[in-house]
């Protein structure tokens, strides 16, 4: 929560407060906010809340301090939390994910992934840059020319097209990778080059349809030439809450040219390359692989500025007069709530609840 934004939250009715020297690693000092309580404690800031907003998923003794009915706004991650879950369902508390708000065009100030994404991409150039022995643009020198690298980005999100664009203001010759065709048109009008397989991979809500084990290889022929050539290669294909897709195989590492570098924004979910190993920076041949996770948090005063924005504007949609009023019939409010009354509403978070507690007492048994 941001110096800025506070004082909007207020204007919806609400009293905040704060924990204490939670925003110093953004650059935002307890002493710049107004009009707000401190408190050092997790549990006593929001035990008589009645909403409750994080970054992370909370901690189940966090949950367990909160009282029963309170609100909760965060990252959660339902099916990959079920023991999360299960606390918030037994405290009756209302969870909404911000990883599950629709991308839907009313829900864009809203949507959390895209504004953090869009940051992660920004900054995955600059990251893979710093791990290259060479530069990205063209230089003319008294001794000669350095020509410019070359960097493909494999996934045409927001951070994708967010890292395209930055390469290509950083002079880099660019190219752009997706598995949805209509992204073409969104790479070749930030400078880059369209790699086309020839494979439509469509799927729903945004996000791609697995391959058939046909089109994985017809694929894998066509980009095998296009990694080899490659200075460095972003990759940011990801799922929320499932295992990233794997778009680089250890044999197409082997291939690449000394020296060049992969920044494998997939990480977090184990990572869009063989051989990433999340969290670090490691060498595999010739070949550095950069595995980040966390990237907004490296940019964190604009990460918390946005964030800020996406959960102000999210409340603006339930609270009130000062009164939380939660409409199921909303599309918004429906998709992104796990649980609320003692009840999990997202079918898959549910399902995933029950394979937990089924195999828990399985294994007990």
């Amino acid at each position: 929560m941001t110096p800025a934004v506070v004082p909007r939250l207020a204007r919806l009715g609400a009293s905040i407060s704060l924990e204490k020297d939670a925003g110093l690693g953004a650059t935002f000092a307890d002493g710049v906010y107004k009009d707000v309580s401190f408190s050092s404690g997790v549990g006593a800031l929001v035990s008589d809340a009645d909403v409750v907003l994080a970054v992370q998923p909370p901690a189940i003794e966090a949950v367990e301090a909160m009282k029963a009915g309170a609100l909760l706004v965060s990252f959660l991650y339902g099916a990959a939390n079920p023991t999360l879950v299960e606390a918030l369902r037994d405290r009756k508390i209302t969870a909404l994910a911000m990883e599950l708000i629709p991308r839907i065009s009313r829900a864009q100030s809203m949507d959390a992934l895209s504004s953090q994404a869009a940051l992660t991409g920004y900054y995955a150039p600059l990251l893979g840059a710093v791990n290259m022995p060479r530069i990205l643009p063209m230089m003319t020198t008294a001794v000669g020319s350095l020509r410019a690298a070359k960097v493909l980005v494999m996934g045409l999100g927001v951070a994708g097209l967010s890292a395209l664009a930055t390469a290509h203001r950083l002079g880099a010759i660019t190219e752009g990778y997706d598995v949805r065709p209509e992204t073409a048109e969104q790479a070749q009008s930030l400078g880059a080059k369209f790699v086309d397989t020839g494979v439509d991979a469509r799927g729903e809500g945004g996000y791609a349809r697995e391959f058939t084990a046909d089109e994985k290889n017809h694929v894998r022929g066509v980009l095998s030439q296009h990694i080899a050539d490659a200075d460095m290669i972003i990759t940011t294909a990801a799922v929320p809450g499932r295992r990233a897709p794997v778009l680089i195989s250890a044999d197409q590492v082997a291939a690449m040219k000394p020296g060049a570098v992969i920044v494998d924004l997939g990480a977090e979910g184990g990572g869009n390359c063989e051989g990433t190993k999340p969290g670090e920076t490691v060498r595999a041949g010739p070949v550095t692989i950069v595995g980040p996770l966390d990237v907004p948090s490296a940019l964190s005063e604009h990460a918390s500025e946005l964030y800020a924005k996406n959960i102000l504007n999210l409340l603006a949609s339930i609270v009130k007069n000062g009164a939380i009023k939660l409409d199921f019939s909303d599309e918004v409010i429906a998709a992104t709530a796990v649980s609320h009354n003692g009840e999990i509403r997202n079918e898959a978070v549910r399902k995933a609840v029950e394979t937990y507690a089924s195999t828990n007492e399985k294994a007990a048994g």
